[in-house]
């Protein structure tokens, strides 16, 4: 079974509620009611609701399948409004967010927010700018984690890993240029991420061009202040660097260069870039060398699961995505 299969798996057994503000989207409503149909998830569509219900009927859809949330409901509009400014460390008033409510996407993280839905789920019509925007706005961040970003998970075949043919990898997407707390943050919440979603003890490794100083420069210092920093934060992680990557993943390299007791040197199932380029890079060597399948990327950061599709993703990758997301929502309970 695939790492994608076992994941769809987990998606049923327990399936969460996922709000869509791009619910008229032909490619978004048919990934939404195939994930709904087979039982993977709860699909919410938040807009007008004569135009949805319109739509439902014409694309030949069993309406039963959705739950519509009408956004010029008045009663629901105020009940989610006084549910969401009773929220301790809320920054928006009742004017302000009744406003911002007039916008599909930021109704639905309310929603979302109020444990009305378990994930906002958008990303083609609304772009990654607007969703980033509204999940700080709305959702916000975890505590102690100071930027959103990404993290993927790769399926190398032939690669031999503490997880098989696995590997995360973090952050190839958002993130440009993380300082050392940010780079903090990135591999606090990539553990996080791979706990919810497969069940993992995180072994992380913050990689650059050096292990344990080995190599001398500003990048080095960056990426093994970040270690520090993540070690101070969260001491039950098992964060640890600065380590190559062979240093990192391969235990025969890790016994010669890693001259210290250390519980992810040669073992590491997480893998954290220093920087966009180095991410960016990597994962497209992992792509077309290793023949790799690469899910996500995937957003982490936010108090609650937020999630950004590709515009140009087929309906199957959406699917899969949405699916992915359910489940690290539900991990996270």
């Amino acid at each position: 079974m695939s790492v994608l299969d076992q994941i769809f798996e987990k998606a049923k057994r327990n399936p969460q509620r996922v709000v869509f503000p791009e619910a008229l989207n032909e490619k978004m409503m048919q990934a939404a009611y195939e994930a709904g149909t087979e039982g993977y998830i709860i699909p919410i569509l938040v807009g007008n609701e004569d135009e949805i219900q319109n739509a439902i009927q014409e694309r030949g859809y069993n309406k039963e399948v959705f739950r519509v949330m009408d956004m010029q409901n008045e009663t629901y509009r105020s009940f989610l409004i006084e549910k969401y400014i009773a929220l301790p460390e809320t920054r928006l008033k009742e004017k302000a967010l009744n406003r911002r409510m007039q916008d599909a996407l930021q109704f639905a993280m309310v929603m979302q927010a109020v444990d009305e839905a378990d994930v906002t789920f958008a990303g083609i019509d609304y772009t990654t700018g607007d969703v980033l925007l509204a999940g700080q706005m709305i959702i916000g961040l975890k505590p102690g984690i100071t930027t959103i970003s990404s993290i993927g998970l790769c399926d190398i075949p032939g690669y031999e890993g503490s997880e098989g043919s696995l590997l995360a990898i973090g952050d190839s997407a958002v993130c440009t240029n993380p300082n050392a707390e940010q780079l903090a943050s990135i591999a606090i919440s990539a553990c996080d991420t791979v706990k919810s979603l497969l069940d993992w003890e995180p072994r992380c490794a913050c990689v650059c061009y050096s292990t344990l100083g080995s190599g001398q420069g500003e990048l080095i210092d960056k990426v093994a202040e970040a270690v520090k920093i993540a070690n101070e934060l969260r001491p039950d992680l098992a964060i640890d660097g600065e380590f190559q990557l062979d240093a990192a993943i391969n235990p025969v390299v890790a016994r010669k260069k890693v001259n210290r007791d250390s519980k992810v040197a040669g073992k590491a199932n997480v893998m954290i870039w220093p920087d966009l380029n180095v991410g960016n890079v990597a994962v497209k060597l992992i792509q077309q060398f290793g023949h790799a399948d690469a899910y996500g990327p995937m957003l982490q950061g936010f108090n609650k699961v937020v999630c950004d599709c590709s515009r140009s993703a087929p309906v199957s990758e959406i699917k899969g995505n949405i699916v992915i997301s359910a489940v690290r929502a539900a991990g996270e309970k």
